[in-house]
């Protein structure tokens, strides 16, 4: 196990992504610190099945989204598993409509979880980081982030955006010995993209991807896992694409 003796925060840790992402940590040796806002008994489940296989977890509540619950966040898992080495900024809601019809609301919630999380989360971690000398933060962006998709507007700016963050952090903080890296999932089957997977528009996707299938969550963990760990310790200010080839090809940007 390459991840022993090392505490990983998981952001949105309690379903889909995150919660594969918890899981591989801790089967690589990681104590994991599962992050949730709401959801308490679904972060507890994968705490249970992480200690049930041997591995060490806790459930911290926190809506990352807010600068002080995000900087409660890092020092409670600090308090509760004495360390944090991994950051992954995995938290992230949807809200797709046309831009025409999009609310406010709908544009800047987006923003202020998806890119506001991580900006909080860690500029909350670097003072530990950079103090220690070393850390690994990975941000789960999205495909969304470098390419346009009609509906999508709101969620690939706030992608985009983690992109941009991801690449200055790394430049900021790699004299500090920490490294920072994002990974771009395609259409993996998750809540957020439910809608997409399934009927004729899934079946329309899936001919726009190389590999004609949407990936697993636990593809993207894995893939995470590995930027967190000694293998990729070469690595910073990379965008790691998880999309089963759908940016190497020329699409329509929507079912066709």
């Amino acid at each position: 196990m390459t991840l022993n003796d090392q505490v990983a925060l998981v952001t949105g840790g309690s379903r889909g992504i995150g919660a594969a992402v918890c899981h591989a940590l801790a089967a690589d040796g990681a104590a994991v610190a599962v992050n949730y806002r709401s959801d308490e008994s679904a972060a507890k489940q994968v705490v249970a099945d992480i200690e049930a296989g041997g591995g060490r977890a806790v459930a911290i509540r926190g809506d990352v989204s807010d600068h002080a619950e995000a900087g409660a966040v890092i020092a409670a898992v600090l308090s509760a598993l004495g360390g944090l080495h991994i950051l992954v900024n995995n938290a992230g809601i949807s809200r797709d409509a046309l831009i025409y019809s999009m609310t406010p609301a709908d544009c800047w919630d987006v923003m202020r979880v998806n890119f506001g999380g991580v900006f909080n989360c860690t500029q909350a971690v670097l003072p530990h980081f950079m103090a220690k000398g070393e850390g690994v933060i990975v941000n789960v962006s999205s495909v969304m982030g470098e390419r346009g998709w009609i509906g999508e507007s709101n969620y690939a700016a706030s992608k985009g955006a983690v992109n941009a963050f991801t690449r200055c952090t790394a430049m900021e903080s790699a004299r500090f010995g920490v490294r920072v890296n994002a990974v771009l999932p395609g259409f993996a089957a998750t809540e957020l993209v439910i809608s997409l997977s399934e009927g004729a528009t899934g079946k329309a996707i899936r001919r726009q991807i190389p590999m004609r299938d949407f990936g697993a969550v636990e593809q993207v963990a894995q893939v995470v896992r590995f930027l967190a760990g000694p293998e990729s310790g070469y690595m910073t200010g990379s965008l790691v694409n998880v999309d089963g080839g759908a940016m190497a090809a020329l699409g329509l940007g929507r079912p066709s």
